[in-house]
């Protein structure tokens, strides 16, 4: 199968996006799939290198990773892509770029409520926050805009990582993007 396409994992802070993806990520390439994360803490070291949090700099942040994304699934990669990209106006800029070069595009919203993130805290972000060492963090004192029609809303609280990778697949496979 070569068919490439973008499948974004957006959601908290400690929602689960990348456990789910590089889960999901797992299991395609076990089935022959070219795949790549595009995590976006590792984009932020790299590519994004020297922007900061306003909603410009996450803007731009999305939208790199959005370009990358779609070049990649443009020569048949399944990209899966777990970044928080917080604001919906982002988000659906780089579904329209995936839809203008008719590339296919998934969303899926990682739906963990924040009390469940917080627990989970996996960067130590939330704690830092209520230290007051940490401010802008999305989805508590910045903004984060819920999906309001993502193709697949996944809770992860209550469910296993292997059980919100296979629904990430199992829709990919109704797509005709994974077998």
């Amino acid at each position: 199968m070569s068919t490439g396409a973008t499948v974004w994992l957006t959601g908290l802070p400690s929602a689960g996006k990348t456990t789910v993806a590089l889960a999901l990520a797992e299991r395609l390439r076990a089935d022959g799939r070219r795949v790549e994360v595009l995590d976006g803490d590792e984009i932020r070291e790299f590519l994004s290198a020297g922007l900061g949090f306003s909603r410009e700099d996450r803007h731009t942040n999305v939208q790199r990773i959005g370009f990358v994304a779609e070049l990649l699934a443009s020569h048949g990669v399944l990209v899966l892509v777990p970044v928080i990209a917080p604001y919906a106006d982002s988000r659906e800029a780089v579904r329209k770029r995936h839809q203008t070069q008719g590339t296919g595009y998934v969303e899926v919203h990682v739906a963990t409520p924040v009390d469940v993130c917080a627990r989970r805290d996996v960067k130590g972000l939330y704690a830092r926050q209520a230290a007051g060492e940490l401010s802008g963090l999305t989805g508590v004192d910045d903004p984060y805009e819920p999906p309001e029609d993502p193709d697949l809303r996944i809770e992860t609280q209550g469910r296993t990582v292997e059980q919100s990778a296979a629904a990430v697949h199992a829709l990919l496979v109704e797509r005709g993007l994974a077998a």
